[in-house]
């Protein structure tokens, strides 16, 4: 465990309900973690913290669409988010929380000016999926390619609208030019993934993106729930740690650079 030096707010509203497993996986890799409830920002500013964290669970009861209501009740402190964000500290989003980021603009964000340009669409199989897949690193995003290249890794997904699509072919372009897939879900093996290693049939096999400077971060898959090697299934044990601890590990590393 690190020295707690860093501060994270871990944004939740009713419905929300993996705010305790991300608390614990910050705080376990060094991060200071606290709660801010959407009608406690203001009173707590966001520019204090060095980490913002959007949970999954069902804000709102995913009424509308899944993350619309979460994402509308941030509305009112986009500024607040936007300097956040501006000033380079890193934004997560995970399920639910990729869903509100994507209802914000917040990702791809290719021009900066937070137009919606994609949706986390109903799952292929129309259905809710939980299981562990596989994911792969694909990117050169300094926050993660020294602790994530050149594997695969065992993580868990749990979501009914994670099928990521973009408004055209021109936006999915841009985002690879742009190198704004992090992760891909892959079999066992590493290879190509189909149905259920892809839990929701996104475009590319997508499992995360990050905006065009790389600090805004949305991933479907839940390392916050296999922080330790024996939350994970079959081979997954076989790792030192979880992937979760990895995951976390590297926020906090640069994180940490950031603010020295």
């Amino acid at each position: 465990m690190q020295s707690n030096d860093l501060k994270a707010g871990i944004l939740r509203m009713e419905g929300t309900n993996n705010e305790e497993e991300a608390f614990l996986s910050l705080k376990r890799s060094g991060f200071s973690s606290e709660y801010i409830h959407v009608s406690e920002i203001g009173q707590k500013k966001l520019e204090d913290y060095d980490l913002l964290f959007i949970p999954g669970g069902f804000s709102a009861g995913d009424y509308v669409r899944a993350g619309a209501i979460f994402a509308s009740r941030l509305t009112p402190h986009i500024k607040s988010l936007n300097k956040f964000v501006d000033s380079g500290k890193l934004l997560i989003g995970v399920c639910n929380g990729f869903q509100v980021l994507s209802e914000l603009g917040m990702l791809p964000d290719l021009d900066r000016k937070k137009d919606r340009t994609m949706v986390l669409a109903v799952n292929t199989s129309n259905k809710f999926e939980c299981r562990y897949t596989y994911v792969k690193y694909i990117s050169k995003n300094i926050i993660f390619k020294k602790y994530f290249s050149g594997k695969i890794f065992q993580v868990p997904v749990a979501h009914m609208e994670g099928k990521v699509l973009f408004d055209s072919e021109k936006t999915l372009g841009n985002v690879m030019e742009n190198d704004q897939i992090l992760f891909q879900y892959t079999d066992q093996k590493g290879n190509k993934a189909s149905y259920p290693w892809n839990p929701n049939g996104s475009v590319m096999d997508i499992a995360a993106l990050s905006n065009r400077d790389g600090n805004v971060i949305g991933l479907m898959p839940h390392p916050e729930r296999v922080y330790y090697n024996f939350q994970m299934m079959d081979d997954g044990k076989e790792y030192e740690n979880g992937t979760g601890k990895i995951f976390f590990d590297a926020l906090y590393e640069y994180t940490k650079k950031l603010t020295a």
